[in-house]
């Protein structure tokens, strides 16, 4: 099936004399017909759903439509984008082990990375998302278990060239993680390019409608667990009764162990109405961000064209440094997020903000209403000068996220604020 069909009917197939549209499964718990049976699951989790805290069956089709989408082998769906960056890091390494990120990721994930992970006795090494594979190479250490980054980094959408951290990542037999957001599966799959693990906020595009914050990660069912770098994988699991995960379950170890070792004690799962709503925002995906490229090209356009900007960052853009590994990863769209560094600092950014009337000056983004962030100041305002540099933020940056109004309204509101700067 194309897209544009499997976000309506992956996950979830009717059956004869039931609901057409997938159910709320609103339990924390499900009943057996007897002590073996429940024990049963216990021994295997894939047979039943058991406790809400780590499956349910709403969120669980919501999950197979999603790894669906990818080109993935099977999903975990988390409470927010945070833990699935999270759970994506801690399932590959333990403490006194390394990973390697690219500079360029979202503020919360690099504060999430450089900070907490440290109190964890996990290591993050950070290189620029430009750097060569030789410069990527040379932060390889022997406890390095992963490298992470995100197709078109939030804020400053820059592009990641995927092949080329796959191929440093395989070089050294560990894994490539690649956030997803911006671009959803129906713009870029990671997968095709070499990636094994994809992860997601599903509150920005997936979602759409600002309802409810999530996560997922997707498992390319593709690496190789057994390579001698991953004893957690083909060693027994004694706190899961002996499970050795890439014999147990070597079609999607990574899943599993993940669901098994980490949902299962840190809780960090959706609701089943969560998963409902989510589903609701992916029926519509391929053709809301069809919209949304649109919409984001013609106002990039625009800003381009006034004058009033030091830098008009949409990789759409001709003239964008990353124009060209744009269409090669993302020739469909490269989504509706613009950023934006106006003229005149700081002050000018948030005056420009404050005039809209139309857009939304909120602490969100991918959403069906056009929205404006100040990075700076919001998002990112924990970090040092220097982490912003590394970021690609300035003081000016504004992060435009271009919503599905007519294009014409969005750049009727943009002049009127710019007149009064």
């Amino acid at each position: 099936m194309k897209d544009n069909t499997k976000c309506l009917h992956s996950g979830y197939t009717p059956v004869n004399g039931g609901p057409r549209v997938m159910p709320i499964y609103q339990s924390t718990t499900f009943r057996f017909n007897s002590t073996k049976e429940i024990g049963d699951v216990f021994d295997d989790p894939t047979k039943a759903h058991i406790y809400t805290r780590f499956t349910n069956p709403t969120v669980d089709a919501v999950e197979k439509k999603i790894a669906d989408l990818e080109g993935g082998v099977a999903a975990m769906c988390t409470s927010s984008g945070q833990m699935a960056s999270l759970m994506s890091i801690l399932n590959l390494c333990n403490s006194g082990d390394s990973f390697i990120s690219s500079a360029s990721i979202y503020g919360g994930t690099l504060n999430l990375f450089a900070v907490t992970l440290k109190k964890l006795g996990v290591e993050c090494i950070f290189v620029d998302v430009d750097a060569t594979e030789e410069e990527i190479q040379s932060k390889i250490k022997p406890n390095t278990k992963a490298i992470f980054g995100e197709t078109l980094t939030n804020p400053s959408l820059q592009v990641l060239d995927i092949e080329k951290f796959a191929r440093v990542a395989h070089k050294n037999g560990i894994p490539l993680i690649v956030d997803n957001t911006f671009p959803t599966p129906i713009l870029c799959k990671p997968f095709e390019y070499g990636a094994d693990i994809v992860i997601h906020s599903t509150s920005k595009y997936m979602d759409g409608h600002a309802l409810q914050v999530g996560g997922v990660i997707v498992d390319s069912g593709k690496f190789d667990y057994t390579n001698g770098n991953f004893p957690d994988f083909t060693e027994p699991d004694e706190s899961y009764h002996g499970t050795v995960y890439t014999r147990d379950y070597s079609f999607a170890p990574y899943i599993v162990k993940a669901r098994m070792q980490l949902m299962r004690d840190f809780g960090a799962y959706p609701s089943g109405n969560s998963g409902f709503l989510l589903n609701l925002g992916l029926e519509t995906l391929a053709i809301r961000m069809e919209k949304y490229c649109s919409n984001a090209l013609k106002t990039a356009q625009y800003f381009e064209n006034t004058g009033k900007f030091e830098v008009v960052d949409y990789p759409g853009l001709k003239s964008n440094k990353y124009y060209e590994l744009a269409q090669k990863y993302l020739p469909k769209g490269q989504s509706g997020v613009i950023s934006l560094t106006i003229k005149g600092g700081k002050e000018a950014a948030i005056k420009f903000m404050d005039g809209l009337k139309l857009a939304s000056n909120e602490v969100h983004v991918a959403d069906i209403r056009t929205c404006v962030l100040h990075p700076a100041s919001a998002t990112h305002r924990q970090l040092t000068d220097e982490q912003l540099v590394n970021c690609g933020i300035n003081p000016g940056l504004v992060r435009f996220s271009v919503g599905l109004e007519d294009v014409d309204d969005i750049i009727a509101d943009i002049e009127q604020s710019l007149a009064k700067i």
